[in-house]
């Protein structure tokens, strides 16, 4: 009997936490996995983010060295973009236009300018502070020097052009300026007119317009984002937006 006690005490396991504490810690323990693969996923979207837009930074084009006019943002070198509605051919030749231009404005430190392909053709934008002073339609002294430099690549183009005026949202309602429509293409025939009244460019071969604040490129939430907004656009056209121009 002495010898049964002992063999029943040791196949009796000894007093355990009570059963709803093992489901507990499965519990806390798939918790624990669940958050640890979310922050997992998340690493993982982060660098496929940092990598599509390293590989955009790098395909296309904007400000060589420096800062834009935004204060504390700084602007990447090389072309910004990928235009999947070009042909390799017209690409490229886009890209080297580009290329020069943004040759011009590294060597003469110009700020606040990007360029960039597009469905449009390629886009070279001006930050307002470039060209205008707030609320004014007349061309900088900067501006001048600026399209002195950049007017011999246009010319050479032998391609249509639209220079485009764009606006914030903020209202502006002057004699000369009743709304950001005369604004934004006041800006724009100006460029126009000297581009053709200074360099030669036929006027059958450029265009103006001037969306007003409708064609935003960034929320009009923050004075950052409103800055950007307020912008000049010289277009050359690819080809198949050369077909939508009248001849």
């Amino acid at each position: 009997m002495p010898g049964a006690k002992r063999k029943r005490s040791e196949e009796t396991p000894p007093p355990g936490a009570p059963l709803w504490m093992t489901t507990y810690g499965d519990l806390i323990t798939q918790i624990l996995i669940f958050f640890v693969m979310l922050f997992a996923l998340s690493n993982v979207d982060t660098n496929k983010f940092n990598l599509v837009m390293s590989s955009v930074q790098g395909s296309l084009g904007v400000l060589p060295g420096g800062r834009s006019l935004i204060e504390g943002e700084f602007v990447e070198e090389g072309l910004v973009g990928e235009n999947l509605y070009l042909g390799e051919q017209e690409q490229q030749e886009l890209r080297e236009i580009g290329e020069s231009i943004l040759e011009i404005v590294k060597e003469n430190g110009y700020h606040g300018v990007t360029v960039s392909l597009d469905e449009r053709g390629l886009a070279v934008r001006f930050m307002e502070g470039v060209f205008f002073d707030s609320g004014k339609a007349n061309l900088k002294k900067e501006a001048i020097e600026l399209l002195d430099e950049i007017a011999p690549i246009l010319k050479k183009t032998q391609r249509h052009i639209r220079v485009e005026g764009h606006t914030d949202n903020v209202p502006i309602h002057t004699r000369e300026f009743p709304s950001n429509w005369e604004l934004s293409t006041a800006r724009a025939v100006n460029v126009l007119r000297y581009l053709v009244e200074n360099h030669g460019i036929p006027p059958k071969m450029i265009s103006a317009a001037g969306y007003g604040e409708y064609h935003p490129v960034a929320p009009n939430d923050t004075d950052q984002n409103r800055a950007r907004n307020r912008r000049v656009e010289i277009i050359i056209l690819s080809s198949s937006s050369m077909t939508q121009e009248p001849n």
